[in-house]
């Protein structure tokens, strides 16, 4: 137990590390960010706090770049019909909810910057699974929810690999292998990856 606690050290030094240098370096362009999505409705909130499931189940609320409409949790009851992806997962490649600044944040992955508060709580690693929504959690099988063993990531085996072509089969799958392969040299090639597909060097994440 001693081994694995000092390797969950290593790991949350890690996390504490990048968010906070990631935060620092980005600071002018997210300053940049939250001005321009108030400026384009002054009475709406600029960071969007959702619900998520953690590790060993545990729930959290998550922080990201308001990108949709203010009533977009109530439109998508309406829009359940039109999910684009098998399994307990809801997307739509073309989500009228989104906002126009919202189709550049998501293009970009900017909206997801705020996450780094949630590694810095303690809640999210960096590099880790994708934080489910607990309805879909509520629909996982046993299996689905191994995926859960460890915190939710930033970013992700699934992220990328084409995650907007996978299933939600695909992305448990991608989930488990990272959780049977977890290291420290792991987190940094998918941390690489991730840095390539922002820069617009992969195939988009």
């Amino acid at each position: 137990m001693k081994s694995l606690d000092q390797k969950e050290w290593r790991y949350r030094v890690l996390d504490v590390s990048i968010a906070t240098l990631a935060l620092i370096i980005s600071a002018p362009v997210l300053l940049f960010i939250m001005l321009i999505i108030k400026l384009s409705d002054i009475k709406a909130p600029v960071f969007f706090k959702q619900s998520r499931i953690g590790k060993d189940q545990k729930p959290f609320y998550m922080y990201k770049f308001r990108s949709m409409v203010v009533d977009a949790e109530k439109q998508k009851a309406d829009l359940l019909a039109q999910n684009e992806v098998a399994g307990c997962m809801f997307k739509m490649k073309e989500d009228p909810r989104i906002t126009k600044i919202g189709k550049i944040l998501r293009k970009t992955s900017l909206d997801e910057f705020p996450q780094l508060l949630n590694v810095l709580q303690g809640h999210m690693s960096v590099v880790g699974p994708r934080p489910p929504l607990p309805d879909e959690v509520a629909d996982y099988t046993s299996y689905d929810k191994l995926r859960l063993l460890v915190k939710p990531g930033c970013t992700g085996l699934w992220q990328v690999s084409g995650r907007n072509n996978l299933s939600f089969k695909e992305m448990v799958e991608l989930d488990l292998r990272y959780i049977k392969n977890r290291s420290l040299r792991f987190n940094f090639v998918i941390l690489m990856k991730t840095w390539r597909e922002l820069t617009g060097k992969g195939s988009g994440i």
